[in-house]
C-alpha cells in the first residue's frame, strides 16, 4: 500500500494493488473504528454509500467479527425507489452488508413511501434525529462528474446541500443527472463524522478525482474536502 499525505488538499491517499486488497484494508479500518466507538460510548453509527463500487467492501465487512448488535447502519443517500428496485441502495446493503456477522446490525433506511420527496426528507430528518450522532464512520463514493453523496453539480439546491452549518439531517435532491429524485444526508452531518473515507476504483475515477483537486476546481467532492475539519481518507485501487 502506498500512503501519501497532501496537507493542502485535506486528504490522505491510500493506494492498493487490487480491489480485494482495498476491500480487506478498508473493512478492517472501519471495523476498528466501530469497535473503538462501541468501547467509548456503547454504540456506533455507520453511514454507507451505494452504487457498484462497495460490493466487495460490504462482503468483507460483513464477515468481520465485531459487536454488530451495537452498530446502527444508515445510508449516505438513496434514490426515491422502493428497496425491491435494482437501483435501491437499501437493497444493495441488505444483500451484501447485512449478512453473516453483520446480520445483527440495526439498519435505518432513507426511503419510505411518501407523497413527495420533500415529505420523505422531512420525515427522515425527524426519524433520524434520535440516532446516536455524530457518525463514527461515513463511506463516500464519487461519480465521474465529481459528485459525492447526492451532491450533483446540476442540483438546483446545491448550496443548501453543501451548507456546513445546516441543521437539516436529510435533504431532497432534484438533479437531471441523478435520474430519480434522491434523498441525501446534508454535508453538515457528513463532515461531522469521526472518520470520512472516500472509496473509488479504476483509472477513470482516479483521473476524475485528480481533476476535482486541480487548481480552481469546485466540484462537489472538492467542496466536501475543503469543508471537512480533518483530512478525508481516500481509498483507491485500479
Amino acid at each position: 500500500m502506498a500512503r501519501e499525505q497532501l496537507s493542502e488538499a485535506h486528504y490522505n491517499w491510500n493506494g492498493f494493488a487490487d480491489r480485494q486488497d482495498l476491500a480487506a484494508a478498508l473493512a478492517g479500518d472501519i471495523a476498528g473504528r466501530l469497535t473503538g466507538a462501541i468501547a467509548e460510548r456503547g454504540m456506533a453509527l455507520l453511514a454507507v454509500s451505494g452504487g457498484t463500487t462497495p460490493a466487495k467492501l460490504f462482503a468483507a465487512l460483513s464477515t468481520t467479527p465485531i459487536a454488530w448488535d451495537k452498530v446502527t447502519v444508515t445510508l449516505v443517500d438513496e434514490r426515491f425507489v422502493p428497496p425491491s428496485s435494482p437501483r435501491s441502495n437499501a437493497g444493495l446493503v441488505a444483500a451484501n452488508l447485512l449478512q453473516n456477522e453483520a446480520a445483527t446490525a440495526r439498519f435505518v433506511p432513507l426511503y419510505h413511501e411518501a407523497a413527495s420527496i420533500e415529505d420523505a426528507a422531512a420525515a427522515d430528518s425527524d426519524a433520524l434525529r434520535s440516532l446516536p450522532w455524530p457518525l463514527d464512520v461515513v463511506i463516500l463514493g464519487m461519480g465521474g462528474d465529481g459528485h459525492t453523496a447526492s451532491f450533483f453539480p446540476d442540483a438546483g439546491d446545491l448550496d443548501e446541500l453543501l451548507d456546513p452549518a445546516s441543521q437539516r439531517i436529510v435533504l431532497p435532491v432534484h438533479a437531471a443527472s441523478g435520474g430519480e429524485p434522491r434523498l441525501t444526508l446534508s454535508m453538515a452531518r457528513i463532515i461531522a463524522a469521526g472518520c470520512i473515507a472516500l472509496h473509488i476504483e479504476g483509472e477513470d475515477k482516479r483521473a476524475a478525482f485528480n481533476d476535482a483537486m486541480g487548481a480552481g476546481a469546485k466540484k462537489p467532492i472538492r467542496r466536501v474536502l475543503e469543508a471537512a475539519p480533518r483530512p478525508i481518507e481516500v481509498f483507491w485501487a485500479p
